[in-house]
Formats: structure tokens, sequence, C-alpha cells
């Protein structure tokens, strides 16, 4: 690192110490501040470290309008733009559409709240170009392309800023457990080798996927697994699964033994079942967890201790201040700084305005 870029280093450094005595909240997109998908308040926050909301996606609970990513499952920061799955919500989730309201979006929005890429449109659900069906998640990836856990339509796509799918794993609208069959797919991360690990929540598996589309692995968490919501490969090789039906996170090995986990419903106060959605594992061994139905995002040590807890729990509200006491719903929660999607600010040029 040359002398300019130690010295704006320590600039920035000093600013953040600064604005931290003077009790300004950190800017937005500050490593350490906490990316929350607040589902059914139709919003994405970004919060400080104490829970002050320092960004938002999203005009609140009771707003079903393309204004809002209405029943939002997933977020990711990409630079300084945010990457976000519209799901929708089904029926009784949402007073003003009982029957269910489709969103149907994956949006990449900038800091003013603009949609500056999107594939699939608001109420709209197919599986024909440019068209989805429950989108649950979406992660970016280093060839500028997204990939899409297109839930209902039964595939992941990977799709291009041309809004061309270019691979799939799944075939669309087929439910099975067969060759190339998913069924309610809710993950998706391309590994560093270039496969795909799926979290297949109703055949209660994780899979990885070559680029020629075969099973070379499989996680079931010796069996037990009961709805797999998310997985992840940590840097030791093992994986990381969300059993959210059995309301726990597990971590196992290559041989799909369990190594650790953690139960997101046995303390006093808890929803019985509250069908914890993600987990993700910090540099620090931490964990962050979004426990639903808990209404509330927790970070764990590796002894099984809360360090910090956003929300109440298994009290669902909503404040446009603060995130500390009132989510609801959570379904995914990321730490700015220690996920993927952080490092192509340099080419938000070929994003399309």
């Amino acid at each position: 690192m040359n002398r300019t870029k130690l010295a704006l280093a320590a600039l920035t450094a000093s600013l953040l110490t600064s604005a931290a005595v003077a009790g300004v909240e950190p800017p937005f997109n500050t490593e350490g501040n906490v990316l929350i998908a607040d589902q059914f308040n139709n919003r994405v926050i970004e919060i400080a470290p104490d829970g002050t909301i320092v960004w938002q996606f999203g005009r609140g609970p009771n707003d079903i309008t393309a204004k809002s990513p209405v029943g939002v499952n997933d977020a990711l920061r990409v630079g300084r733009r945010t990457l976000i799955s519209g799901t929708g919500v089904p029926a009784g989730m949402e007073p003003l559409c009982p029957n269910g309201c489709a969103d149907n979006r994956v949006m990449l929005v900038d800091e003013a709240g603009k949609i500056v890429w999107q594939y699939g449109r608001f109420g709209v659900t197919g599986s024909g170009p440019d068209q989805l069906n429950t989108p649950v998640q979406a992660t970016w990836t280093d060839r500028h392309t997204v990939w899409i856990t297109d839930q209902a339509n039964q595939r992941a796509i990977e799709v291009n800023l041309h809004k061309k799918i270019v691979r799939q794993y799944g075939t669309t609208g087929v439910s099975g457990s067969g060759p190339n069959q998913l069924n309610n797919p809710n993950s998706v991360e391309v590994l560093d080798n270039g496969r795909l690990l799926i979290a297949d929540q109703n055949n209660n598996r994780a899979i990885e996927v070559d680029q020629a589309g075969n099973i070379v692995a499989t996680f079931t968490i010796g069996g037990t697994a009961s709805g797999v919501a998310f997985a992840s490969r940590l840097s030791n090789g093992d994986t990381l699964i969300t059993d959210s039906n059995n309301n726990r996170v597990v971590e196992v090995d290559s041989h799909d033994n369990i190594v650790w986990s953690y139960a997101t419903n046995t303390q006093p106060g808890s929803n019985s079942n509250p069908l914890p959605t993600r987990a993700i594992r910090l540099k620090n061994n931490d964990t962050v967890i979004s426990d639903q139905f808990n209404h509330r995002v927790i970070e764990i040590d590796h002894n099984k201790k809360i360090v910090k807890q956003y929300g109440t729990l298994n009290v669902a509200g909503y404040s446009t201040i603060s995130a500390r006491k009132l989510l609801n719903a959570p379904y995914d929660a990321k730490i700015i700084g220690e996920n993927r999607g952080l490092t192509f600010s340099s080419s938000l040029h070929l994003y399309p305005s």
C-alpha cells in the first residue's frame, strides 16, 4: 500500500473513531453494520451495531406497491448497491391481500433507493423471459451475473445483466429429487471451485452440483434434516446448514457428521417453532442467525452464547428509527464487510442505468 492509500486509510479510521466518540452513527455501507431483510415489514434495512437504522429501502408494513420489496427474503451489499429479493407473501400474512401478494423481482438498488437493474416484474408470476415465481435468494458473482433461487419454478438460474439465463439447475416447473430436479429450493451459493451449493429445502438436503450438473455431494445431517433453508461452505471445508423445521443451525463435516449445532427455540419465551432461515459464519467464528418467527437476529459465539440481538424475542414490530427491539420475521441478515459481493464497486459502470 502506497503512502497516499495509507494516509486515506488512517483518515477514514480517525473519522469513524471520532464519529463513534461523538455519538454519531456509522454512515451507510460501513463495515460492521448489519443488512437485514425485514420480511413482513416489506423493507431492507442497514443498521449500526447499536440497532440504529442508517438506511432503508421499502415503505414498511402494509405497503404492497412496487415501492417496497414485498415479503423480502434476501439482501446482499454489492459495492454500494444492494441486491434484493422481493419474494412476495403467502396467503394470510398480509392484511391488504389476504390471498397472498406476488412481488417476483430481484433488484439492484442504489443508496438513494433507485432500482438500477431488475430481473422479474412486480406482481407478475411466470417462468418465461424476465419472469420469476417466488425468488427467495440472489447471489452476485465475479462474472457480473446473478444466481437467483426461483423457488416456485423449482430452479436456480444464473442471469446476466442483459437479463439472459446463461445457466440453470433444476427443471422449470418440475418438483422432484432426481437428476436436474429440485423441490422448493431456498438458496444457492457459488463455491470457489465453480460448483453450486444448493439448499434443496423440501428434499431435506443441501447438494453440491458440479458444472456439468452432477450431484457430487449431499448433506442431510445424517438423514435428520427437515426444511433446509440455507447452506454455506465454511473456510474449514465444513458446511453450515440452517435446518429450519428442526429450529436449529448445524455444521457438518464432509462426511455429513455433526460438528456443531445450535437450537433457536430453547430460550424461555421463545416461539416453539421459530423456523430460522439463515445462518452466516463470521470471521471471528461467531454465527449470525435470522431467527424468523422469534422476530430477531442474533449473533452467537462458538460457545453458543448470544452476544448481540436485534428485535425482541417472539415480538413482531416496526420502527423507522431502530431495529434494536422491533423486527417482523427477519429472513436474512449479513454483516457488511463479511460476505462476497462487497468488492465489485469498480465495475458499477457495467450496470444498466
